[in-house]
């Protein structure tokens, strides 16, 4: 019996150490499986991002020429409003005295005029007979010129103050809507250095321009009349499309990012689009609808040492590309075999590559590739089995 138990305690031990050495001490076997793709037909786009504000695209500051004090108020905000439509009017008192004045002035100095008129015939026939000297006349007639002259002055300062009347009437300039009013009744707007804007009118808010802030790394890819779209956050399942109009080339500086001014024109006839909206936009610099594209990380993939039973086919170690329209992948011909293949590059936003010549549809490219250990090729669909563990019968032994 003590000889029974020693051999089954060793017969245990030896498992033991088998076990602990073949899970734990063995170098596990390792496993290099590619990752590899085939070029597919499809869309690529190079795109470039910003952000911008939403505004109409013709808006009109109307203010007034002359100073005085609001007196009525026909327009507020988002009035609709017609050319010519009268939006508010100054107090019209001083204006209205300033014109009488000016009228009694003219009145006086008209007959003023005549009567240095009269003067004046009369004094040329007495100079003609010798009646009176040189002098006089000469007298006389510069005072019937100065009563011409004194017409004059007064009438054009009549038209001035007729025209200061006109204006303390505002009307607007063109069809639109009201979109500020910056004054109120009773309140009093100088004009005296610059014209103070009492209304801000959009001409068609149907029509909107995203006026986008293009980093001047970008704005080189840009071109006027390619398509672009940006969202806004009151409409975030909406996407607007617009065209580019115009880039401007004066720059803008903040805190040394250089940035340039790009318009883009919309639609808005649903008059979604409010002025003043953010707007974060895309522009499609370069498309291509119908492209062979690989994944861009099939560039990046270079073999290394795990690869040994692979042979490997070198046309550049240094992986140099002479332009930046090439580059290298590799592509697997064989169960054994990788080709590095020069490919001319097009578009490559990063995530996929369009791929000019170099490699054919059917070509696979390599992407990466894995180590797999014991446990990985046992989720991978290779179980790993236990030496020590019984065999299910198989095959032609299988029972039935």
């Amino acid at each position: 019996m003590k000889t029974k138990k020693i051999i089954f305690i060793l017969a245990g031990i030896i498992v033991l150490g088998l076990g602990y050495w073949y899970f734990g001490i063995r170098e596990k076997a390792q496993v290099v499986r590619l990752e590899t793709e085939k070029p597919k037909m499809g869309y690529i786009s190079e795109n470039v991002t910003a952000t911008g504000k939403v505004q109409p695209v013709d808006t009109v500051a109307v203010g007034t020429q002359v100073s005085g004090t609001i007196a009525k108020l026909y327009a507020d905000f988002n009035s609709t409003v017609k050319k010519g439509q009268l939006l508010a009017e100054l107090d019209k008192t001083l204006f209205v005295a300033s014109v009488d004045q000016y009228k009694a002035n003219l009145a006086s100095a008209q007959s003023q005029l005549v009567f240095q008129q009269g003067n004046y015939g009369r004094q040329s026939q007495l100079y003609k007979v010798g009646a009176i000297s040189k002098a006089d006349y000469d007298n006389a007639l510069y005072t019937y010129n100065a009563a011409k002259a004194s017409v004059n002055s007064i009438a054009a300062q009549l038209m001035s103050a007729q025209k200061n009347l006109s204006l303390a009437s505002i009307y607007s300039p063109i069809d639109g809507t009201v979109l500020s009013r910056t004054v109120s009744e009773g309140q009093t707007v100088a004009a005296s250095f610059s014209t103070p804007t009492l209304f801000s009118i959009a001409r068609d808010l149907t029509k909107m321009q995203v006026q986008a802030s293009v980093d001047e790394a970008d704005v080189g890819d840009i071109k006027v009349g390619e398509r672009a779209d940006f969202t806004v956050d009151a409409f975030l399942d909406d996407t607007f499309k617009g065209t580019v109009q115009e880039i401007r080339l004066s720059p803008k500086i903040t805190s040394n990012v250089v940035t340039y001014t790009t318009l883009i024109n919309t639609s808005n006839d649903d008059k979604k689009l409010k002025p003043g909206m953010t707007a974060n936009i895309t522009i499609y610099a370069k498309e291509v609808s119908n492209a062979m594209l690989v994944p861009a990380k099939a560039l990046k993939f270079l073999p290394d040492t795990t690869l040994k039973d692979y042979k490997l086919n070198w046309i550049n170690k240094e992986r140099k590309p002479t332009s930046p329209v090439e580059g290298y992948v590799w592509v697997k011909t064989d169960a054994h075999t990788l080709d590095q293949k020069k490919i001319k590059i097009g578009i490559n936003n990063n995530t996929q590559v369009e791929v000019l010549s170099g490699i054919s549809g059917n070509d696979e490219v390599v992407t990466g590739s894995q180590v797999m250990g014991r446990s990985v090729a046992a989720a991978a669909g290779q179980p790993a089995s236990s030496p020590f563990m019984p065999k299910r019968p198989g095959g032609n032994n299988r029972k039935r």
